[in-house]
């Protein structure tokens, strides 16, 4: 007998049910279900049509297609297997690769990128499995960062079931890549495709080898959704642009290529966003546009150096349009300039909306990070900037970037309490701003408590941050603050300054109907 009828019987038996019953409920339910069928036949037969041949044709052609692809790409896929010692910070969290704790708090739980299984996680030497795919006929391949960060020793094992020891050229934390070099030639090598030309809704197949396992897998979906921004908030000057895709991604994918229809590299499978560990539809990759600006300068240099202006930035939306006056919602919102930055020196402010770079559109805040990124320290560009609603474009020499977080005070005061928009704020005291560890050039009220399902609280603002504009005008007092919310309209959207974990952003409230007791 089964393992399956076992745990039947086993069942059956707790619940008090004779066998014998048993078999005599299932001889009647069959000849009920027998019946049935017999009166049924006719409309049911009736009822089905047979395919015709051009609907098999088509599918037929499509599964040749993907087959086609497969076969073109998969010996261009690598399976890494890596032995590390992960630091101090990823032994705290973990395991090595991107920490969870890194995320916004709204993502933590559901974030998974690294390559690690979890009974791999209490060792002090890592042993962690993820993805390449090869570049170059003679052996370099691009890989993640996060796969290969602290390793002592990494083997790549090819389609053909060889096996090398591979030798770390270079990586770029900035952008999770890496190369790898192995020592063969004449290997099969993957096509560059322009992950500018994507479009949502077409077909992409990744690759790799899910939970360090299934060697060589091999999934179909779509592009989701393209320039997706960085979820991370351990440096916000990581350039987003992600590529988000349907197609399965899973533990262990990270580093394999995603392909479009003409089996061209258009993506380096980077992270999932799950609750579960695996796979739930929302899988991202680093665009081609990047992985290849990267990888051909760690292949030249070994290292990479990118380019830096030294601001903070917010995407342009149909709810903030109106209050930087524009015309459309496109454009980057500068909402904080770094001291002594290029962009500091070159005369940005705060507010200014960035809408033109060399004469080239910007769409958004992560497309802006993406271009200058790219750039070599030193080069001079030029960014069209709406300011106070005037036109203006303003000369910058792009500078180089370091992993330095430079940030962005006040008085005395009392605590208000809102209901309006659902905040309570108190005045920076001395005490206040020992508490939350706040840089001295930090001006505003800080938020003391957020009701949950109020204005506030759906714009993502939490105890700890502090105000710094509403409605681009200084916060200076909590009084301020309040009698500032006051004297708004009924119903009218607010926009505020925030600083929180160690960055400004603009955010859009709408306040409730209501105004009670002299809260704001």
């Amino acid at each position: 007998m089964s393992t399956k009828t076992n745990r039947l019987v086993d069942a059956l038996r707790r619940a008090a049910m004779p066998i014998t019953a048993v078999a005599a409920l299932a001889a009647t339910l069959g000849a009920a279900a027998a019946w049935s069928h017999s009166t049924d036949v006719h409309a049911a037969s009736a009822a089905v049509s047979p395919i015709n041949d051009s609907s098999v044709s088509a599918l037929e052609a499509l599964d040749n297609a993907v087959e086609a692809v497969a076969a073109r790409v998969t010996p261009t896929v690598v399976n890494v297997s890596v032995t590390a010692r992960p630091s101090e910070d990823e032994q705290q969290q973990g395991g090595p690769g991107m920490q969870q704790g890194q995320l916004p708090p709204g993502l933590q739980q559901f974030f998974f990128g690294g390559p690690m299984m979890p009974q791999q996680q209490q060792n002090p030497v890592e042993h962690a499995v993820g993805s390449g795919v090869i570049i170059s006929p003679d052996g370099y391949i691009l890989t993640n960062n996060h796969v290969v960060n602290g390793a002592v020793n990494i083997q790549v094992t090819l389609d053909d079931r060889r096996v090398f020891p591979a030798k770390l050229v270079g990586t770029d934390k900035l952008t999770d890549l890496a190369v790898l070099k192995i020592n063969a030639a004449h290997l099969p090598f993957i096509g560059w495709g322009n992950s500018q030309n994507l479009h949502p809704g077409q077909t992409v197949l990744a690759f790799g080898s899910p939970f360090g396992y299934f060697r060589f897998s091999v999934t179909r979906g779509i592009v989701s959704a393209l320039n997706r921004p960085n979820p991370f908030t351990d440096d916000p000057r990581k350039p987003g642009g992600f590529i988000q895709t349907d197609a399965a991604i899973n533990p262990g994918n990270s580093g394999g290529p995603l392909v479009n229809a003409r089996g061209e590299l258009v993506g380096i499978n980077t992270f999932i966003i799950s609750n579960s560990g695996s796979f739930a539809g929302a899988g991202f990759a680093i665009p081609s546009q990047i992985a290849k600006a990267i990888s051909e300068q760690i292949i030249a240099h070994g290292t990479v150096h990118h380019g830096y202006l030294g601001i903070s930035l917010n995407d342009v939306t149909p709810q903030n349009a109106s209050f930087f006056n524009l015309p459309d919602a496109t454009g980057a919102i500068v909402s904080q300039v770094t001291p002594s930055s290029p962009a500091s020196e070159a005369g940005l402010k705060q507010g200014d909306v960035i809408r033109m770079m060399n004469g080239n559109r910007i769409e958004n805040g992560s497309a802006l990070q993406v271009a200058v990124s790219e750039l070599a320290p030193r080069t001079k560009i030029t960014l069209g900037i709406v300011r106070d609603g005037k036109s203006m474009e303003i000369p910058v020499m792009v500078g180089e970037y370091h992993k330095n977080a430079e940030l962005a005070d006040n008085e005395d005061g009392s605590t208000q309490h809102g209901a309006r928009l659902g905040v309570a704020v108190t005045d920076l005291t001395s005490d206040v701003r020992s508490q939350l560890n706040l840089p001295d050039a930090v001006h505003g009220v800080a938020v003391e408590n957020v009701k949950p399902g109020s204005p506030a609280d759906e714009a993502g603002i939490a105890p700890g941050d502090v105000i710094v504009q509403l409605n681009r005008k200084p916060v200076t007092t909590a009084q301020a603050f309040a009698d500032a919310v006051h004297a708004l309209p009924t119903n009218q959207d607010v926009l505020l300054l925030v600083w929180s974990h160690g960055g400004t952003t603009y955010r859009v409230l709408q306040p409730a109907n209501s105004v009670q007791n002299g809260n704001q």
